[in-house]
């Protein structure tokens, strides 16, 4: 029997499958269903395959670099190490590695014995938007009337030298109980949006381009983001809006002569717009948070404050609750989403002693992303 793919009800986004009888490692699917269960990802751009918290990390590896032949199949890289872990990063503390499988990333909340796949006793640290906004909720806000952010909504990539990979792939180990909810106010629009405490947040760049006029479609097509030389860390002092969407213009990024040496040839310069390989849709793919520059059709180079601007008058309609597919989380949740297609974001906050364990694979690609006319 082939694998079964069955869209979301009522979300925007986003399918759930199931493999075949007897199969417990997607790694291993004949090429046919294979084939089958890239289409789909490519189609709804979110999967979510069940039941598979005992998934080892070398088949998450594996199945991870199946949707990209022109990644580093041998292992030796992937695509986050000194750039991730520098200890100006904003992305420092968001992860730990796993010794025999660094392509593996552990992410989670709380404190866990030694044991894990050969780690010591891990301490992970959940990202939460009280370091990163601009002004954050209050403490009563959060953890008494359960209110959340969506933190940075991003594409997983360095931005700097490499590539940006195709997909991530995201296992829930331990997660809480689904039943416990918090709530993301917009505070521009008075919108509210339920969530389940920690949920994933996802929007499609498919329906973010197709919500746009015909005529910031036609300039988005042929509009190129350059982003800052070392992204993570040049925002390292700024903060973010407080939709997760770019960063507060106020001067407080670190100069680039302060930034760890840099070539100019490793700045990104990629497409605002990128198309899918099979459904031949384009996408909007920006990551707001790390932009320095927009380049416009006509040459015209918008700097950093008003390539926020820009950037984020054409993302804000995307994030309307309508659009989002919040993923609430259970035990054995496989979540392979098409890094190129879609923008996604972390939410929620937990109490001291909440746990949650979850591992995350993407791998820097051979190649960038285009816009095909």
């Amino acid at each position: 029997m082939p694998i079964t793919v069955l869209p979301l009800e009522n979300q925007p986004l986003g399918a759930k499958v199931l493999l075949p009888d007897g199969c417990n490692d997607p790694s291993a699917l004949s090429e046919e269903d294979f084939k089958s269960l890239y289409d789909a990802l490519m189609t709804y751009s979110v999967v979510v395959i069940p039941g598979m918290e005992d998934l080892k990390p070398e088949s998450q590896w594996k199945l991870t670099t199946k949707f990209d032949p022109t990644c580093d199949q041998t292992g030796k890289s992937y695509g986050h190490g000194k750039e991730f872990r520098h200890q100006n990063s904003v992305l420092r503390r968001d992860g730990m590695t796993i010794p025999d499988q660094p392509q593996v990333q552990v992410l989670g909340q709380g404190k866990w014995p030694a044991g894990h796949y050969g780690m010591g006793e891990l301490e992970l640290r959940h990202p939460t938007h009280f370091d990163f906004h601009n002004k954050p909720l209050t403490d009563q806000e959060a953890f008494e009337e359960h209110k959340t952010r969506f933190y940075r909504w991003h594409i997983d990539s360095a931005l700097y030298d490499l590539s940006p990979p195709v997909v991530t792939t995201l296992l829930g180990i331990h997660v809480p109980p689904a039943s416990r909810k918090q709530t993301v106010h917009y505070e521009d629009t008075g919108d509210v949006l339920e969530v389940t405490q920690g949920a994933t947040a996802f929007v499609s760049g498919s329906n973010a381009f197709e919500s746009l006029s015909k005529e910031d479609q036609e300039r988005a097509l042929k509009t190129t983001v350059v982003y800052a030389p070392h992204p993570y860390i040049f925002i390292s002092p700024a903060r973010a809006t407080s939709d997760g969407l770019t960063m507060v213009s106020d001067g407080k990024e670190m100069p680039f002569e302060e930034l760890p040496p840099w070539e100019k040839s490793k700045v990104k310069r990629l497409p605002l717009v990128w198309t899918n390989p099979v459904t031949k849709k384009h996408h909007l793919q920006v990551h707001g948070c790390c932009i320095h520059q927009l380049v416009l059709p006509d040459g015209t180079v918008l700097e950093l404050e008003d390539a926020r601007k820009e950037v984020y008058r054409l993302m804000r309609p995307a994030i309307h609750p309508d659009n989002v597919y919040a993923h609430a989380w259970d035990k054995g949740d496989l979540v392979i989403f098409h890094n190129r297609g879609v923008w996604h974001s972390v939410t929620g906050q937990f109490q001291d002693g909440e746990r949650r364990l979850m591992h995350q694979c993407n791998i820097a690609s051979g190649t960038d992303p285009v816009t095909a006319f």
